[in-house]
Formats: structure tokens, sequence, C-alpha cells
């Protein structure tokens, strides 16, 4: 195998992994961009079909990027793209933390804390707006995520509920 699709994955998550303010799921748009539509690895569909076994596999939501990378390269792209989208970040994520530390006191630090808090928000929202475009968009998917979002907004009940509705739904309709 050549060495180029992984110097690509590791370009692509390394890169990523740096802007990933409130985590990888933040940065989905930009990461179904690269994957589906620059570099062409995975289909729309086979980008939602790997969103969707990473959120319901037990574990971190980064394993989607380590299913990206298997698909890509095998077991040598799981390994690049897990690291590329875990080192730079953990690596930036200490050195930040260090230096807020020593400087907890100064006021710009906590007009930086509370200017991030909106950025983390808006990219989160932007990814689920990402997702519900890749998915199938019929009228029953449709509303299938909105009604999941509802009742995640205003349900104090576990998420899951929604997941088990929803699948349960489509094995129905389909």
């Amino acid at each position: 195998m050549s060495d180029a699709p992984l110097i690509e994955i590791a370009q692509v998550f390394s890169i990523l992994s740096l802007v990933s303010i409130g985590g990888a799921n933040a940065t989905l748009p930009e990461i179904q961009r690269q994957v589906v539509d620059v570099h062409g690895w995975m289909s729309d569909a086979g980008f939602a079909d790997a969103f969707a076994i990473s959120h319901a596999a037990p574990g971190p939501n980064i394993i989607m990027v380590s299913l990206i990378g298997w698909q890509v390269a095998g077991l040598a792209g799981l390994l690049v793209a897990t690291l590329a989208i875990m080192v730079p970040s953990c690596t930036l994520a200490f050195i930040v933390s260090r230096t807020l530390s020593r400087w907890a006191d100064h006021p710009a630090v906590s007009l930086i804390k509370a200017g991030l808090v909106p950025v983390a928000l808006g990219l989160i929202l932007a990814s689920g707006v990402a997702m519900m475009r890749t998915a199938d968009r019929g009228p029953l998917t449709i509303a299938i995520g909105l009604a999941t979002a509802a009742f995640v907004v205003f349900s104090r009940r576990n998420p899951l509920w929604a997941l088990g509705a929803g699948s349960a739904l489509m094995v129905v309709a389909g």
C-alpha cells in the first residue's frame, strides 16, 4: 500500500484536531466535507452509517474518525486517523491549560472562556444540521430527526429511548 492515503489522513485529521473546540463532533461538517467531497473516501450514505455506528457504539464519539481511517486504509489508516485526531488537540489542551492556570486571575482569561462557549455550541449545532443533510431526506427520516431533537431538548429521559424508538419505527416502516 502507498503511504499517500496515510499522509492525507494524517494531514486532514491533525488539522481538524486543532480546531475541534467542543470535541470532534463540533468539526463534523468539515470532516464530512473532507471525507466525502474533497477526498471521496466515502459517500454521504457511508458517512452517515459511520456516524450512526460510532454514536451507537460504547466509547467516545471519536470512533467515527477511526472508522473513516479503517475504510480508507485498513488497520494502518485506523491508527493514523485516531492518533491524528487525538495527539494535536491533547497536546494543545495540555499547553493551554498550563498557561491558563498561570494567568487564571487575568480578566482576559475569563473573557476568552466566555467567548468559546457560544463558538463550541454553534459548531455542535452545525454538526447536527450537517448530519441531517447527509441522512435520507424522506418525510419519515425528517420527522424522526425533528422528534428526536424535541425529545432530547424537552424531555429529561435518556436519549437512548429516542434511538430505540426511531430504529423501531424505521424497521416497521421499512
